[in-house]
């Protein structure tokens, strides 16, 4: 007599592709296994394990812009059937931008961060908030991930 209410996943029927083993579960001695919506849908973890079928555990969900600015692997830019795609690991995972401008934004962002760290290693005792543009590239990653 009413409509339909969409319900959310079970613990066990949640999944996740990874690119090595396919579908992977949240392990149930996980503290995120009772979760059964995560509002990116990507998670990062520590652990995985293979028993009854493959679990990740120790798992933290993350968004695109970390994912973009801090994940491994080289961040690449094209355009594919009139979108601006910013692609991770070999193009295993995209996302489209906004416009050409942003990918190009979030793109060279990446690219700044990187050399930053580069020369943090190289000298360690380099203060990054102290320095021009250290802090400059810090603030705008900040301002970037807490307000999306």
């Amino acid at each position: 007599s009413t409509g339909v209410v969409k319900m959310q996943p079970k613990a066990e029927e949640l999944k996740f592709v990874t690119k090595s083993d396919g579908y992977v579960h949240i392990h149930p001695s996980s503290v995120n296994y009772q979760t059964r919506h995560f509002e990116s849908p990507y998670l990062v973890y520590h652990e995985k394990i293979k028993t009854s079928r493959v679990f990740i555990r120790d798992c933290s969900m993350v968004s695109v812009y970390p994912l973009v600015l801090l994940g491994g692997g080289q961040v690449h830019m094209q355009l594919l059937k009139g979108d601006f795609v910013i692609s991770l690991d070999d193009g295993w995972i995209r996302f489209v931008a906004a416009s050409h401008q942003v990918a190009e934004l979030v793109k060279e962002l990446r690219c700044e961060l990187d050399q930053l760290l580069q020369d943090k290693i190289k000298n360690p005792s380099m203060d990054l908030c102290m320095c021009p543009r250290g802090s400059r590239i810090i603030g705008m990653i900040v301002k970037l991930v807490t307000t999306q």
